[in-house]
């Protein structure tokens, strides 16, 4: 299968399903453990003071979200053959990238004295925001980074310039809520009517909507659900919305089950316009300004 190949059947297993949830709860704790310990990494003994860094870094609130989020592409990515980049926004979602890469073994492969095992994440944890040790955002250090996150807006321009020219690439650029009030990133949302689908790659721009940034609640998230949809449809975008209510008893289980059969249609849909540019072929105008 090659990119940009819709899926005849988008039905995932319950195997899948359960390997996805397996990916998410174990970089949650990865990036709690960042966060939070100096040591005491797998909580073999009960937890004391001194456990703990004295100063907190990070930010728990957008951080499972872009586990999810990484969890969720890393199937699409194994199924479609899909070249893919992911561009983290939120700024102090670090942890959240961090723990996916050491879960993918690309950690510990470029920095060998962060082992897969006890004493490596008791390292990968203490150094995390910590003096000697790496930022809390998604800094260069981070393996695959070319996006610091919480750069006051940038994740959508940053996204696009790695789409350009480049026709075979999905870029999934996470947008916080909270930097999606900044100007740079309000201008960046009509970066969509610069591309041609026959010569540029794709951009798939998700807004996570969690309702906060560092000190107050988010315009995004207040002004609710339709205004939000008639707002990204009038920049160009086709509005696709996942919801996970507060409070909610409905299973992890069928969390993913619907995320899932979302990301596809997605994904189907963004196929179906790469094939109609690929039949058109040179008919396609080229970008302004070429």
């Amino acid at each position: 299968m090659s990119s940009w190949t819709a899926l005849p059947d988008n039905a995932v297993s319950d195997e899948t399903v359960a390997r996805i949830d397996r990916w998410w709860r174990a970089a949650n704790y990865m990036s709690v453990g960042q966060i939070y310990l100096l040591d005491n990494p797998l909580l073999r003994r009960p937890l004391t003071r001194d456990d703990v860094k004295p100063r907190l870094l990070g930010h728990w609130g957008t951080t499972p979200g872009l586990n999810f989020l990484y969890a969720h592409l890393n199937r699409a990515i194994a199924e479609r053959q899909q070249s893919t980049i992911y561009v983290a926004g939120p700024g102090h979602g670090g942890p959240g990238l961090v723990a996916n890469t050491y879960l993918d073994g690309t950690y510990s492969e470029l920095y060998s004295d962060i082992t897969e095992d006890e004493e490596g994440l008791r390292k990968l944890f203490r150094q995390f925001s910590f003096p000697g040790g790496i930022p809390s955002h998604v800094a260069p250090e981070t393996p695959g980074s070319i996006h610091e996150g919480g750069e006051l807006g940038y994740a959508l321009s940053h996204a696009y310039g790695a789409a350009f020219d480049n026709p075979d690439l999905l870029v999934a650029a996470v947008v916080g809520d909270g930097e999606a009030e900044t100007g740079p990133l309000a201008t960046s949302w009509h970066s969509n009517k610069l591309v041609n689908p026959s010569h540029d790659g794709v951009v798939l721009p998700i807004l996570h909507l969690n309702g906060y940034k560092i000190a107050n609640p988010t315009i995004l998230d207040r002004i609710g659900q339709d205004e939000l949809t008639s707002l990204l449809t009038g920049y160009g975008h086709k509005v696709h919305w996942f919801e996970v209510a507060d409070g909610t008893d409905e299973s992890f289980d069928s969390i993913h089950r619907r995320f899932a059969a979302t990301l596809d249609e997605v994904l189907d849909e963004i196929a179906a316009i790469k094939a109609a540019a690929a039949e058109q072929g040179e008919d396609l105008p080229a970008r302004p300004g070429r």
